[in-house]
């Protein structure tokens, strides 16, 4: 059966309305928690990027019950891999054992604040493969020294384990990347509902030996409010950015690129693609393809700010109630 969860998008809201929306959502029913990492949002009207992980260590303390998760980090550049591993661990144990590593090559958007670039798709993908390796050797608790092409360890040790072992989840697009992170990785991110994709990556770990069964995570925006066009327009001054597709928008440097790059979007461009209004059917409707794809786990997006404290208090409950009939 299908997980459905609740995403904490931290571009459009406060550090201290996140931890309310997430334990409001914990209450309506959502089964798991995604929070997005960026360091800044992808247009100034969302006007928001406080810094997740610190978000996610008050959401654990906040709630008891849903798990929670990265959607997701990039530990190439802003992160060293070394001290993602350690900061997994230490939410690991803050939230007894109900997180999970959400990880993927970045966009510049965010990891060009650091001043070292941004290196070629290719290039991202190499350190990726070296971040989940060195991730995975720290997460056994023994001192490392790790030596790669774009990585060095230098005896480090995580001294608080987690008792219950880290789980990985990687976002992958296409053939490549299946065949350079299944063998790493736990579960399947994925930002579009291809089912070929999710056979794909089902066949490479059977290959490799996986026993334990995979999950495959997606993402669905929707723009909820009682009127549709206010739901209509909220989402193209927030949300026109989404149709660009990863390979544009991981090359976006700046929220003044994402408006460049989507000014010519219309209100009824962005209404096309994302289910917008009352209508909880329409809405329901939009996780269909990931769940036909066979995706196990669907985050729903709940656009903008302002009406989150309504959707989650009115909508959310009946909302899950349709998505899950029609899984």
């Amino acid at each position: 059966m299908t997980r459905f969860g609740y995403t904490l998008m931290g571009e459009q809201s406060g550090p201290r309305e996140l931890v309310r929306y997430a334990r409001a959502a914990e209450n309506a029913g959502f089964d798991f928690e995604v929070s997005s990492d960026h360091y800044s949002p992808w247009l100034v009207s969302q006007g928001h990027s406080p810094h997740a992980w610190t978000v996610l260590g008050a959401v654990a303390q906040a709630t008891s019950r849903v798990e929670l998760m990265t959607y997701v980090t990039c530990p190439t550049m802003r992160y060293h891999p070394a001290v993602v591993a350690q900061k997994a661990a230490t939410l690991q144990l803050l939230s007894e054992g109900r997180f999970l590593l959400g990880l993927g090559s970045g966009e510049s958007l965010n990891e060009h604040v650091v001043g070292e670039g941004w290196p070629s798709v290719d290039k991202r993908q190499e350190m990726l493969v070296e971040a989940i390796e060195i991730i995975h050797e720290l997460h056994t608790g023994d001192l490392v020294t790790y030596v790669g092409e774009h990585f060095r360890v230098d005896s480090a040790r995580i001294w608080d384990l987690p008792d219950s072992p880290l789980e990985i989840g990687v976002a992958v697009s296409g053939d490549e990347g299946i065949e350079a992170f299944a063998p790493l990785a736990d579960h399947l991110i994925a930002v579009e509902p291809q089912a070929d994709l999710v056979a794909s990556w089902d066949q490479a770990r059977r290959d490799e030996g996986a026993e334990e069964p995979s999950r495959k995570i997606g993402q669905v925006p929707v723009s909820w409010d009682p009127d549709k066009e206010t739901a209509v327009q909220r989402a193209h001054e927030q949300f026109r950015w989404f149709g660009g597709g990863w390979p544009v928008n991981a090359e976006l440097p700046t929220p003044a690129s994402f408006a460049a790059a989507s000014q010519f979007v219309r209100p009824e461009d962005v209404a096309g693609s994302i289910a917008c209004g009352p209508d909880l059917d329409e809405l329901a409707e939009s996780v269909r393809p990931f769940v036909d794809a066979g995706f196990t786990d669907v985050a729903i997006v709940q656009i903008g700010d302002e009406q989150q404290d309504r959707f989650l208090a009115e909508v959310a409950e009946p909302l899950l109630e349709k998505m899950r009939a029609l899984a």
